[in-house]
């Protein structure tokens, strides 16, 4: 979806964890996605949203991508970067992706992935890697057609799957 006439095109961009704007916008879309049923239906805690901007700012590995239409956040995707034993390189995770609900369907999160695949180059990452919740159809569509797939090593052993075990 183009903009249209005199409307501003969406703007992204690498979000400054010490800007208080960015900072803001950051744990505003990720609460929101947090009370969404796909980020588990409950709003982060206030010592999250406290201190989230300035514990990413702390890890170099970090970094978040903002989406914005006219003066207003209404997407973010937050990486991390990690490493590829297998590939002795770096490669980074997509953490978290959000889109506000008036702006899905309008490539928002297209427009952040570009982004966040060029941040990767960058940083030399040989992949991006990300988790997605099986039942959430839109968001599988959404990354699949920026390239992501399961994948797996050898089909006698079947494909990966993503686990978890809370600390």
């Amino acid at each position: 979806m183009t903009a249209a006439a005199g409307a501003q095109p969406i703007e992204v961009f690498i979000a400054d964890y010490r800007n208080a704007a960015h900072a803001t916008a950051l744990v505003g879309l990720l609460d929101a996605y947090a009370g969404d049923p796909a980020g588990g239906g409950a709003p982060l805690d206030p010592a999250v949203l406290a201190d989230l901007p300035s514990a990413l700012a702390a890890r170099p590995q970090a970094f978040t991508v903002l989406a914005y239409d006219g003066g207003q956040p209404v997407g973010l995707i937050n990486c991390i970067e990690g490493f590829s034993t297998f590939a002795c390189k770096p490669l980074v995770n997509v953490h978290d992706v959000v889109v506000l609900p008036s702006h899905r369907g309008q490539r928002v999160a297209q427009k952040m992935f570009s982004l966040v695949e060029e941040e990767a180059r960058r940083r030399g990452a040989c992949k991006l890697t990300l988790e997605v919740l099986s039942g959430n159809t839109p968001a599988l569509r959404a990354y699949e057609r920026e390239g992501f797939a399961g994948y797996q090593l050898d089909p006698a052993f079947g494909t990966a799957v993503f686990l978890q075990k809370k600390l």
